[in-house]
């Protein structure tokens, strides 16, 4: 454990073998406890304010704040929280705020994840792994982003949208209702399908004939001209058995039906 003699660790601070604090970070566990799994590293200037538990092998590079209260204007100090795995990479400036009693009471974060410099995480967000935000990339309160999905620069969620598994959102967007899994999507007002995200698939080792299926589930689902759950009972009546596919089943199955999702199709 190293600690930089100008860290400041105020409260209940607890530190696993191999931390690194750099210097004038300020870990304050005067609201609850922070604690900071093995061989985690957290630069200088970071800020961190708990209830807040980190796991292992973290990095938190210079002026990234954790733990702080909810933009709520009714927060009141209340001992809410945030929980984040392992391996992830938090950049310079992101914030990360916890959770606020209008919900669980938490935010959570995976493992292997990726956050861009100024990017932010909302209270109450729920955050899976391998997920990267490119620089800037926001979500407001109640946000769920699925595994492997990219925000890129400067995206802007609405609160209690879901970022489909896999799905790749194109800069400057704007995301006010559920982005699919595999969807490629971009645009402000509206937000367009351009896609399923072919590249990123590849990338991560479907084949062929799994990118095949998805496309074709997509084309059942956002051009037969089927209502929805017709469109869902005809993807699981022809491509049903196929475990890609059950992600994107489980995701129709769970929507909100007063937000829906994104299904406008970038015209070619």
């Amino acid at each position: 454990m190293k600690v930089h003699p100008t860290a400041q660790l105020l409260g209940e601070v607890h530190l696993e073998e191999g931390v690194e604090v750099g210097p004038y970070a300020i870990l304050d566990g005067r609201l609850g406890p922070i604690k900071i799994g093995a061989g985690t590293i957290v630069f200088g200037n970071v800020w961190i304010q708990g209830p807040t538990f980190i796991g292992e092998e973290n990095v938190i590079y210079p002026f990234a704040s954790i733990g702080g209260g909810p933009q709520d204007l009714e927060y009141k100090l209340e001992p809410t929280e945030i929980y984040i795995g392992d391996r992830n990479v938090i950049r310079e400036y992101v914030t990360i705020n916890k959770g606020s009693t209008k919900d669980k009471g938490k935010t959570v974060i995976g493992n292997d994840n990726y956050f861009m410099a100024y990017s932010h995480i909302a209270h109450d967000c729920k955050i899976g792994n391998h997920v990267v935000f490119t620089n800037g990339a926001s979500i407001a309160g109640h946000v769920e982003v699925h595994d492997y999905a990219i925000l890129s620069a400067f995206v802007g969620v609405q609160q209690f949208s879901r970022i489909g598994a896999h799905a790749f959102v194109g800069g400057y967007s704007a995301v006010n209702q559920d982005v699919l899994p595999y969807a490629k999507v971009v645009g402000l007002r509206p937000l367009e399908i351009v896609g399923v995200n072919t590249v990123g698939l590849s990338r991560r080792g479907f084949s062929r004939e799994q990118i095949r299926a998805i496309d074709k589930a997509f084309r059942l689902l956002l051009r037969s001209g089927l209502l929805l759950k017709d469109a869902i009972e005809k993807i699981e009546e022809e491509l049903g058995e196929r475990p890609e596919i059950k992600v994107l089943l489980d995701f129709l199955r769970t929507l909100d039906p007063r937000r829906g999702f994104h299904r406008k199709i970038r015209k070619r």
